[in-house]
Order: structure tokens, then C-alpha cells, then sequence
């Protein structure tokens, strides 16, 4: 599980989680992750409501039958998440956020894309974390490959 207080850059270096920041941790890991994590990482007394996100890795995509997939990620990929985290923090009135993609090999049920986010009102953390979500999916260089019961494979999310 994704506990830790540190996390990897890019570079091999390592950053600190600092509670007192909005974007509290935003990552691309090769370890499992969860939500409710993140959630510890975005808690204050302040809040009123946490939003948290688990992207699950499902058995069936378009009636095929899936094994498991593998999820590879450009080098900028961390980097692109950390500018996706910041720009919803700019556009939303949250206390925290914090959001993980997995990559390398998932199972059925193993959390891919993890987020958490901590507003004062609901509304606003809900609108934050589906913002959250929707544009880390729309800009992280992250590719899918699934593996299919019948033997076949193929690329998701490749251009």
C-alpha cells in the first residue's frame, strides 16, 4: 500500500509529502496503491467531506474476457500528473488532493488510478475529483495493455 512519506521523481530523487500544501502527493509508483490511502493523506480538521476515486482493474472490456494488463508510462508521466494535480487545485476550492497511476504488471481488482480530494462541501470535492480523474485520463502518457482470455492482446490509449 502506498503509505509512505516520501515518493520517486522522475530523476531517482525523493520528495517529501508536506501536509500543508493542497497538492499533497501526486505520483506514478510501480507498487500497489489504494484510495483510502490518499485519503489519509488529504484528511483536515478543516474538511467537511473527502471524495476518494479507485480506478479497479475489471475482467471485461467490450464482452471480451480479460487476464490482466500491464500499464507502461512515458518518462514525463509524473511530471504530467503533478501539472494535472496542480491545475485542479488552481480551478477548485479544496484543502487537499492527492493522486496516484499505477504502472507495470495489475491483476483483476488491483487499483490503477487512485485519487483522494478533501473541500469544506461536498459538491466542490466531488466536482474536484471527477475533474481530477477525467483530465489525468485524458493527459497522463500512460498506455494499457491488456491481455485477453482467447489468447489476443491489445494496446489502449496508444497514438
Amino acid at each position: 500500500m502506498l503509505t509512505r512519506s516520501e515518493s520517486a521523481q522522475p530523476d531517482g530523487g525523493t520528495f517529501a509529502v508536506q501536509p500543508g500544501q493542497v497538492v499533497r502527493l501526486a505520483d506514478v509508483v510501480g507498487e500497489p496503491i489504494s484510495a483510502a490511502a490518499l485519503a489519509g493523506l488529504v484528511t483536515d480538521t478543516t474538511a467537511g467531506a473527502t471524495v476518494t476515486f479507485s480506478g479497479d482493474v475489471r475482467d471485461h472490456d467490450h464482452g471480451r474476457v480479460v487476464q490482466r494488463l500491464e500499464y507502461e508510462a512515458h518518462p514525463s508521466a509524473a511530471q504530467v500528473l503533478a501539472d494535472v494535480a496542480a491545475d485542479v487545485a488552481a480551478r477548485y476550492d479544496v484543502i487537499a488532493l492527492a493522486v496516484v497511476h499505477r504502472v507495470g504488471p495489475l491483476a483483476i481488482g488491483d487499483c490503477a488510478l487512485a485519487a483522494a480530494v478533501s473541500a469544506a462541501h461536498r459538491g466542490e470535492a466531488f466536482a474536484a475529483c471527477t475533474a481530477l480523474v477525467d483530465e489525468v485520463k485524458a493527459r497522463i502518457p500512460v498506455w494499457k495493455h491488456q491481455y485477453f482470455d482467447d489468447g489476443t492482446d491489445e494496446w489502449v490509449n496508444c497514438a
